[in-house]
């Protein structure tokens, strides 16, 4: 298993403290111990580092293969402590490897947009219904903001500009027992988003925006 490396979250929150206006509210709401979905937006390739350094418990997540292929990047990735998601399939391996984190009491984060999201929120993927209907693990949701100017990976190390995590409160989906319908699977998805949609602005909500404001 992946261990997270506390010095890389300690560099990366000294880097965040000098160079950007970084702020996280709600830490308050994160569950100490026990398993965790943590959900959130996602606007760039450094939201797991930003979110690994702004919650108070060490994370699991899931990211792209490709990401993998260079030793030092995989490195990196694995300090953090990702496990390679095939996107082009439906992965079995990484699916069993999330269940296998939770059962383990660990705080897994899920982007169930499944790429970044330049504008508004994208229409999430339905596996994270399946995971947490699977495990009835309580849910976090994270709102991020700030992030999308640090396209590239490098930026790490160097994080300037506004950056916001807001983290709501914990909740947990009904118990289904039984084959579930795509509709099912589809209204618990957007139940669950729209809980992060409600931690950004407006604008940002994209497929989850219930105001009726237009994302741009």
């Amino acid at each position: 298993m992946e261990v997270v490396n506390p010095t890389a979250n300690f560099l990366q929150g000294l880097m965040l403290r000098l160079l950007a206006d970084w702020r996280v509210s709600g830490r308050e709401n994160v569950p100490p111990m026990g398993p965790l979905i943590v959900v959130a937006n996602h606007r760039s390739n450094f939201d797991p580092s930003l979110l690994s350094t702004s919650l108070p418990r060490r994370i699991r997540f899931l990211a792209k293969e490709d990401l993998f292929r260079q030793p030092l990047a995989r490195w990196f990735l694995r300090s953090y402590g990702a496990h390679p998601l095939n996107r082009g399939r439906v992965d079995v391996s990484a699916y069993r490897w999330t269940l296998d984190q939770l059962a383990l009491d660990q705080a897994v984060v899920l982007f169930p947009e499944g790429t970044r999201a330049r504008g508004g929120m994208k229409k999430a993927k339905t596996g994270v219904a399946r995971i947490a209907l699977k495990t009835q693990a309580p849910i976090l949701p994270v709102g991020i903001t700030g992030t999308e100017r640090l396209r590239s990976p490098a930026r790490v190390f160097n994080p300037t500009g506004t950056l916001r995590v807001n983290i709501g409160t914990v909740f947990t989906v009904p118990n289904i027992e039984g084959r579930l319908a795509v509709e099912v699977l589809d209204s618990i998805t957007s139940m669950i988003m729209q809980r992060v949609a409600a931690l950004l602005p407006p604008d940002q909500r994209g497929a989850y925006n219930l105001t009726g404001t237009s994302s741009p």
